[in-house]
């Protein structure tokens, strides 16, 4: 395939994180939708870097969309592209690959998908990811479907194609009852907005109000963009029908205890979103005084790994009582210039993107706190960097617990033998890490700061964290089919 048909690889120095899912967003009975939608998408960039698309509905010229690699700003800014999307009607998405060929995305990949069927035209996009992805593909093959991606969510698309029933919302119904995983989809017919929830909300979607139009989101912090106002969270396992004169809510699915995923909190939220009615940054500083409080130890600085560490380091200090102090500042410039550095760029690493307060850090004993060791590469790169500054000692503090489980509904995960915590002890990792301590936050102080007074109840979790507990609370299908084990139940 052109390379122009090709997202640019991975960023290479982002490799040590886990990675967002992906951001949706819709907008109906507003003039010019599509650029409210690209609002939405750049507030909602965080979840997704490789791609983003927008399709829009105009009764004069139909449907119209664009699908391009690359940030929102590059793309959706331009005059000529946005003129391309009229109407009242738009929904849009933002893509971090975690299905079909990671890294490798091709432009028929990007979301929103679309169809035309015998019942009209619709546009769908995903958050989530479908745990019975391969074998429902199989199943549609062998029928007779040819799918044209490698995404999981044209999936949906030719259950639909298959469904009897005479109408695109009947349909989406008919599908989503035959898939299993985590989602959160944003569709569009000619006339209405759909959303939809799966029956354990593990993925967020909200609802928001915009003059007298309707908007979703995967975050609330999109809604404050374009000005809308937060109406409420889309209910696990509800579907909203949206249009100029209202909306019509449904729940098309069995009921079924909600586990909403805890690391939207944890990392993949933006601070200034509102998730269950608590902030997320305000969740996070709550998590740092739960790990300072579970793991104290003497030093002269708290510093945060930025930016995803900062609201648990501000936690940690007011806790503690120790300082909080920038010692490490971020380039904010850095954008997708060395996508593809030389060797002699690529060598110096994270310090591209970090570079430590020399006169600050000198002489003294750090706690840097970061919200995860995934493979611990850029752990011990900053430690490095930290200790070649002058530090005393360093001490990592980490706001989750250990993450020893891949995540399958919809978080691009490295392997399990890939993740540090699953090969080695805690004590190892901290020899590894080559740092004077290192602490997680435990699962039930990570429950307590997201709001569980009595931590986790092992017998009745309220949030999925499988990434820590290996309770998978939607069976893996495709993957225990690929040989993966699951944890044994105790």
């Amino acid at each position: 395939m052109p390379d122009a048909d090709r997202a640019l690889p991975a960023h290479p120095f982002d490799d040590d994180k886990l990675h967002e899912e992906c951001g949706i967003f819709g907008v109906v009975g507003v003039q010019d939708a599509a650029n409210f939608v690209a609002l939405g998408l750049h507030a909602l960039q965080h979840r997704g870097q490789e791609a983003g698309g927008i399709v829009s509905y105009d009764p004069d010229v139909g449907f119209n969309s664009a699908r391009r690699f690359g940030y929102v700003r590059d793309n959706f800014t331009k005059a000529s592209l946005m003129d391309s999307l009229p109407g009242q009607l738009a929904i849009g998405h933002v893509r971090y690959s975690t299905s079909g060929s990671k890294g490798q995305t091709a432009i028929r990949d990007v979301q929103p998908l679309f169809a035309e069927f015998s019942v009209g035209g619709c546009a769908i996009a995903h958050n989530g990811n479908l745990t019975n992805a391969d074998s429902l593909k199989q199943e549609l093959i062998e029928r007779g479907s040819i799918f044209q991606s490698s995404s999981d969510t044209e999936c949906i698309i030719h259950l639909m194609a298959r469904s009897i029933q005479n109408n695109i919302s009947e349909r989406i119904k008919d599908a989503l009852r035959r898939v299993e995983g985590a989602f959160s989809v944003v569709a569009m017919t000619r006339s209405k907005l759909i959303g939809v929830r799966d029956p354990r909300g593990v993925r967020p979607l909200m609802l928001g109000k915009l003059g007298d139009g309707w908007v979703l989101s995967s975050e609330t912090c999109a809604l404050d963009i374009i000005g809308a106002e937060f109406v409420r969270e889309i209910e696990p396992g509800e579907m909203v029908i949206c249009t100029a004169q209202g909306v019509e809510s449904f729940h098309p699915f069995h009921p079924i205890k909600p586990r909403f995923c805890i690391f939207e909190y944890v990392y993949f939220s933006r601070p200034d979103s509102v998730i269950g009615g608590h902030s997320v940054y305000e969740t996070r500083r709550r998590i740092g005084v739960e790990l300072a409080k579970e793991n104290p130890v003497e030093a002269d600085l708290v510093c945060p790994v930025p930016d995803s560490g900062t609201p648990a380091a501000i936690g940690y200090s007011q806790e503690s009582g120790i300082p909080y102090a920038m010692g490490i500042i971020r380039n904010q410039y850095m954008g997708r210039t060395f996508i593809e550095p030389t060797e002699q760029i690529r060598n110096m690493g994270v310090r591209l993107k970090l570079n430590v307060n020399r006169a600050l850090i000198k002489g003294k004993r750090v706690i840097l706190v970061d919200d995860s060791v995934v493979r611990g590469t850029t752990s011990r790169k900053i430690k490095d960097m930290i200790l070649d500054a002058g530090a005393r000692e360093v001490h990592f503090r980490i706001a989750s617990p250990p993450t020893m489980w891949p995540c399958f509904y919809g978080v691009d995960t490295p392997e399990k033998d890939k993740l540090l915590a699953s090969t080695m002890t805690e004590d190892e990792m901290r020899a590894h890490l080559g740092v004077d301590s290192l602490k997680f936050v435990s699962l039930d102080g990570l429950y307590r700061a997201c709001g569980q007074k009595g931590g986790r109840d092992s017998a009745d979790p309220q949030f999925c964290d499988a990434c820590f507990s290996g309770d998978y609370p939607v069976k893996p299908t495709d993957m225990i089919d690929k040989g993966f084990k699951v944890k044994e139940p105790a």
